[in-house]
């Protein structure tokens, strides 16, 4: 007899519907699995077989052909477990298969008979959705993060027992009713830092501001201890929490990428990741055989941290200059290619040389020219062209040391970031792609950022004393929009470019 039972496969941070179609029929005893397995589908049928036998099912001793459609996609993951299992019981007749056209299932099994989570679900349960599927069948701990679709039943399990049950007897059984209420992005997490703990560096909280309200790209240089990391770990802190919307695009890629520790709830929180200086160019942008998101993407919609900027490999800091300006990365591979987002804040941090005290007012640096020249030279010019904001932090005197904190905290600057959002929000009410000033295009810079003749100048004569390319002076103006945006100017006018200028003044030491 043949069986046909629907499940999914993930293709970036999408889903496409894989058939699963299981013929039992006479001939020596065996399992045979095509359409494109992978090792862990391959292994699945000796895992089906003695779950079924220690289920308390019959398996058939006869010959067993799994087939998964379309058979030109590659097939990866323990996720088509419960299908296949459903698909033998059912091709055995030993369940029934009137519910099977309509339900879509995902599952892995234990030996014991219980079911396990998978990841991928949240983006599978979307697809599902629009594909017009009546029902998703999942593990037990799948099921919340399932239930983030809505318009989708979503039934869940603890072991096949009970799954075969509901196939039989679908009358006893109702869809998960779970709680997943917009309410729950409105805690939106500190993580842990607050921008009350820096003393001084008023410099420093200005760009953070400037970066939080425009989304724009910042590097702290300064010597060791005068607190750039400090800074940059609080950006977080003042960014304007995820729509709800947002943060089902954020969770659908830490779906994928099998990092959602806690199934089913929203991360609400935006995205930190701070690789380390020994990362690979494949583990920041994404890949490997079937492709994964990589660091960039796992920040989407929040903030990739580079911590010590000059000590990673000057070519995996190359892989970042095209999703910087396109806000996404394009993984292409033999069989497939998949286009991930990676609309992220760049924030660096850096030492001014080999030994870090040059330019410094208490320690002298012991570096050459040539060294701090090759020390430089891993920023290449275009890389530097896409950060908007340049700050110099210099170590904090012996006063500033020993006073307390007296500045404003996250929650303060927060609402001011979160008033010079929403007045580009307006301004973006026609093009629903712009989410802050650093997507803005040419055509968007020529329609909201205006210059009369005193900033006119003033822009032409930095150009031509910072020897500054066409993209940084775009820059500018974008970062001016945002000063704008934060003093509640509807124009621009000549301090806020003076302002968005002197963030291009580092000397980048070539």
């Amino acid at each position: 007899m043949l069986a046909r039972v629907w499940s999914a496969s993930i293709v970036g941070i999408d889903a496409v519907k894989v058939g699963v179609e299981v013929d039992v029929s006479g001939g020596l005893p065996g399992i045979i699995v095509l359409g494109l397995p992978d090792s862990a589908v391959q292994e699945s049928k000796e895992r089906v077989k003695a779950t079924l036998k220690n289920a308390g099912f019959a398996f058939p001793m006869r010959k067993i052909v799994i087939n998964l459609t379309p058979a030109d996609l590659r097939k990866e993951g323990p996720c088509f477990d419960l299908p296949i299992s459903v698909g033998v019981l059912a091709a055995s007749e030993q369940v029934s298969t009137e519910l099977l056209g309509d339900y879509l299932f995902l599952g892995e099994v234990s030996l014991d008979g219980s079911l396990r989570p998978v990841a991928g679900v949240l983006p599978i349960a979307a697809a599902a959705h629009k594909m017009g599927i009546t029902g998703l069948v999942v593990p037990a701990d799948n099921a919340q993060e399932a239930s983030l679709v809505e318009g989708l039943a979503v039934y869940a399990f603890k072991n096949l027992a009970d799954v075969a049950d509901f196939l039989n007897n679908p009358g006893r059984y109702k869809p998960e009713q779970l709680d997943n209420t917009v309410e729950t992005l409105h805690g939106t997490s500190l993580h842990g830092a607050d921008l009350k703990d820096v003393k001084a560096q008023a410099h420093g909280r200005r760009a953070l501001e400037i970066a939080a309200a425009g989304g724009h790209n910042l590097i702290f240089v300064g010597p060791p201890g005068s607190g750039k990391t400090m800074l940059a770990r609080r950006l977080p802190s003042i960014l304007p929490p995820l729509s709800f919307a947002e943060a089902l695009e954020v969770t659908r890629i830490h779906s994928v990428a099998g990092l959602l520790k806690n199934r089913g709830s929203l991360v609400c929180d935006r995205p930190f990741r701070s690789p380390h200086h020994s990362a690979s160019g494949p583990s920041l942008v994404g890949g490997g055989t079937f492709p994964r998101p990589g660091e960039i993407s796992l920040s989407h919609l929040g903030v990739l941290f580079l911590d010590e900027l000059t000590e990673f490999k000057r070519d995996v800091l190359e892989f970042l200059r095209q999703p910087l300006e396109d806000g996404f990365v394009t993984i292409s591979r033999t069989r497939q290619s998949v286009m991930f987002p990676a609309q992220f804040t760049l924030v660096a941090s850096t030492n001014p040389c080999p030994c870090g005290y040059y330019g410094d007012t208490i320690q002298q640096c012991t570096c050459s020219p040539r060294q701090r020249e090759q020390y430089w030279a891993k920023l290449s010019g275009p890389l530097m062209d896409r950060i908007d904001l340049q700050v110099a932090v210099n170590r904090l005197k012996p006063e500033e040391i020993t006073q307390q904190p007296t500045g404003e905290s996250s929650v303060t600057v927060r609402e001011r970031v979160q008033q010079a959002r929403d007045r580009a929000s307006q301004r973006f009410e026609n093009e629903p792609h712009l989410r802050c000033n650093a997507q803005m295009q040419s055509r968007h810079l020529q329609k909201w950022c205006k210059l009369d003749d005193a900033s006119r100048n003033l822009l032409e004569g930095a150009i031509k004393k910072l020897g500054l390319s066409a993209r940084a002076s775009d820059r500018i103006l974008k970062v001016a929009r945002t000063i704008a945006d934060l003093a509640g100017d509807e124009n621009l006018q000549a301090h806020h470019v003076a302002e968005a200028i002197q963030y291009r003044t580092i000397d980048r030491m070539h």
